[in-house]
């Protein structure tokens, strides 16, 4: 075929190919390609027709065509609704779009036809075996397909011509109008054979795995529609019998698996116990015990949460309404959830609060939890000794139940709520195994993502749960478990703070619990503090409460009684409520004695001032000691003893002296026991004292530990006893030069009116404390 190069009117076809010998008829609704089709049938109803590379491009130019179309001769053409038009196109031969030389009213292409490039067979292929190769793959095509006539496939399978066979199956097979459009494009016929026969092995190969699928899905809703019948009627004999609830439970228990959120492990523990729960049907004891163990797997929040509350300024203002003081728990509750509003996300802190009963710290966590907007739960760990109480017990015993953390996220509907672990110090271990090292992977975040409760038997996830843990003191806690926690000391309330508590917490909480308006009593401020000085003893505010609970009681009572309408409770009148004083502070002496110095004491009720009176009299060199002083104290006297005799000379004390004389040690309230090493510059300054006869300072208290050398080492609870120094009229308290930095966190309302001195030896602790003659 001679090679002509012409200019023609142009459509552009979306999603479909027409190939030469192909007769097609097609719907056109652009304008363009409307008055192309109207310009050829003025002609000689010449047209070239090219396929866009996209659909969705409504006025396509060259770059958007292919390059390889067909020039067909329109037939016919029908004018349909809507200025669209119907034409039937016959292709005729394969032409390459060289350029687009007219683009309004419509495109006008400049073509060139071209012919087939006759090549040589490949190597060893007869054209009788190519021809009945192609046959073959046609034949199990349209076998699969059913989608060509039966004459067609008769006329197609009597062609003897290669080139024209490869031609009809081209024009009478439904390819996906790519791939046609590819094989139109390839010049080389017996590579456009072989594209012909991949696609139709590509096609065959793709409605054999359709047809696999089909089958499948089809056996699998068969089994289905049997096991339904089959079960409905297993159902109807139940009824019969008049035994369906085991059934109507087990398919409950089914649809709550299919809409619960949980883990694949979760999931098919769960089949796997509900198909065991159906075959129990016989047995009740172990139905019971299956029962149980579904239900409580179903009733687990696997991945349930509470969206986590941002609303900085809510959780602030919560905390402040809620407690007065705490600022140091407040601040890291604050911190964390500033991080978590920055980063979406974050480890859930473990805190632990320690310090006097009374003082918040289990509220806090309660507070806290409100502050979050998340569920709180509680689990009191007081007297605890068996691990299974935190792990659970194995579901092979008899009345076995989740453990106490398993049971807490249940409670509480959520995986990421707030619980405490109340009274963590009062945890106790036997022969039942060691709680502590239970709560090691509790509270350890590396690991509590995936802790296992013997009941279970599947991991939970405790590491989104926001762990609180209380404790009195930290001596009983192993190391281990410290070291996860992150440790708060919550210290004891000073006068003012108690007078803030009283007056925003305790009062109103009171007045409403015993029925009084807020008109009908009023409690002075000296009133409350005589309160917490002489009817209480308590680092806390438990004991405060009570008493004001009771001024609430006799003033209802009052009120009724004589029709008063206003009770006033005053400094004065508060003893006709409350009776006499239930306590008096030691005050300072009035005048300097000898041998008799003030120490100060930590107690786990707050702090404490101690009078220890030292004694020298004629003797062998005893050293007695009473006042039930524990073996560290003991030590601490001794050790005074020692450091008195290395520096005798000093204070000129014979040698002979410690021979001769007896010293007795005593410390008032016998019946008290005491113990710790903070009494032993107090101790040694007293002895000192008494043996060189030099009068002590009344208006001074001291605290620290006292070395044979004579240093002065540091010593804690240094809040408490600055308190009960200052309630104790003292002025001036020595404390060692190493606790410096804790008197700098100590707020001013305790340290004001104290002269504190730091002492490194115990030579500036005498030279200030010795009254000089």
């Amino acid at each position: 075929m001679e090679k002509i190069v012409q200019s023609l009117p142009m459509v552009a076809l979306r999603g479909m190919t027409v190939i030469p010998g192909m007769v097609v008829h097609f719907d056109v609704s652009r304008p363009r390609s409307i008055a192309a089709i109207q310009e050829a049938m003025i002609n000689d109803q010449k047209l070239f027709i090219v396929t866009q590379k996209e659909v969705d491009i409504d006025d396509p130019v060259q770059k958007d065509l292919y390059e390889v179309g067909t020039i067909g001769t329109i037939r016919q053409m029908i004018k349909m609704p809507q200025k669209v038009l119907r034409v039937l196109v016959s292709g005729e031969s394969r032409a390459s779009l060289h350029s687009i030389v007219q683009e309004e009213p419509y495109l006008v292409g400049e073509v060139e036809n071209f012919e087939d490039r006759q090549t040589e067979l490949p190597e060893g292929v007869e054209p009788e075996i190519a021809i009945r190769s192609l046959k073959d793959v046609y034949v199990e095509y349209v076998a699969k397909k059913g989608k060509v006539s039966k004459e067609t496939i008769a006329d197609i399978l009597k062609i003897d011509d290669v080139y024209k066979l490869v031609d009809e199956i081209l024009v009478n097979t439904p390819l996906y109008y790519k791939d046609q459009q590819e094989i139109l494009e390839e010049k080389d016929f017996w590579e456009r054979y072989e594209k012909l026969v991949d696609r139709l092995m590509n096609e065959v190969q793709i409605m054999d795995l359709k047809d696999r699928l089909q089958r499948k899905v089809k056996e699998r809703m068969d089994k289905q529609q049997k096991e339904y019948i089959l079960r409905e009627e297993l159902k109807l004999i139940r009824e019969e019998l008049g035994d369906d609830s085991t059934l109507s439970d087990a398919e409950e228990f089914e649809e709550a698996l299919r809409h619960l959120k949980a883990s694949k492990e979760v999931k098919e523990k769960l089949e796997k116990e509900i198909k065991r729960f159906k075959s129990s049907m016989n047995s009740v004891g172990e139905s019971g015990v299956i029962r149980t163990y579904i239900e409580t797997l179903l009733d687990m929040p696997w991945e349930k949460r509470v969206k986590d509350n941002t609303d900085f300024e809510y959780a602030q203002k919560t905390l402040e309404e809620d407690h007065y003081g705490l600022e140091e728990v407040k601040e890291r509750v604050l911190e964390f959830l500033a991080v978590r509003s920055l980063t979406k996300k974050g480890d859930s802190p473990i805190l632990c609060l320690v310090g006097p009963p009374g003082t918040g710290k289990t509220s806090i966590a309660r507070s806290l939890a409100k502050a979050l907007k998340k569920p709180y739960v509680r689990i009191s760990l007081g007297g605890v000794r068996d691990e299974a109480e935190i792990r659970g017990h194995r579901k092979t015993y008899v009345g076995a139940m989740p453990g106490r953390i398993a049971n807490a996220i249940k409670t509480a509907g959520v995986k990421n709520p707030v619980v405490l672990l109340d009274e963590i110090d009062k945890v106790s271990t036997d022969y039942k195994g060691d709680t502590f090292s239970a709560l090691l992977e509790v509270l350890d975040s590396e690991q509590n993502y995936k802790f296992r409760d013997h009941y279970l038997e599947v991991p939970l996830d405790l590491s989104e749960v926001l762990f609180m843990t209380t404790a009195n003191t930290l001596q009983t806690i192993p190391r281990p478990l410290l070291d996860r926690m992150e440790i708060i000391e919550v210290s004891s309330y000073t006068e003012n703070e108690k007078l803030h508590i009283a007056q925003e917490h305790l009062i109103p909480k009171q007045l409403k619990k015993n029925g009084l308006k807020e008109e009908q009593l009023k409690i002075s401020k000296h009133a409350i503090w005589k309160m917490a000085r002489n009817y209480t003893k308590e680092a806390g505010v438990r004991q405060l409460e009570r008493e004001i609970g009771t001024i609430c009681r006799k003033s209802a009572k009052e009120i009724l009684t004589t029709k008063k309408k206003r009770v006033v409770v005053t400094e004065r009148n508060i003893e006709k409520y409350l009776g006499k004083e239930k306590y008096t502070y030691q005050m300072a002496n009035k005048t300097d004695e000898v041998g008799i110095v003030r120490g100060l004491a930590w107690t786990s009720v707050g702090g404490d001032t101690l009078q220890i009176e030292v004694n020298v009299m004629p003797g062998k060199g005893e050293v007695l000691l009473t006042g039930q002083l524990g073996d560290v104290m003991k030590e601490s006297a001794k050790t005074g003893i020692s450091y008195i005799r290395s520096v005798s000379r000093e204070y000129k004390i014979p040698d002979e002296y410690f021979e001769t004389h007896d010293i007795h040690v005593h410390i008032p309230e016998g019946a008290v026991p005491k113990d710790g090493p903070s009494a032993g510059i107090t101790m040694a300054t007293a002895m000192i004292s008494a043996i060189t006869d030099k009068k002590v300072r009344a208006d001074l208290a001291m605290t620290g530990e006292v070395t044979l050398r004579g240093r002065v080492l540091p010593i804690g609870g240094l809040k408490e006893k600055l308190l009960a120094a200052k309630n104790a009229g003292i002025k001036t308290v020595l404390v060692p030069k190493d606790n410096v930095r804790d008197v700098e966190e100590i707020s001013t309302e305790i340290t004001k009116g104290l002269q504190i001195l730091p002492v490194e030896t115990m030579d500036e602790v005498l030279n200030i404390a010795l009254i000089k003659e």
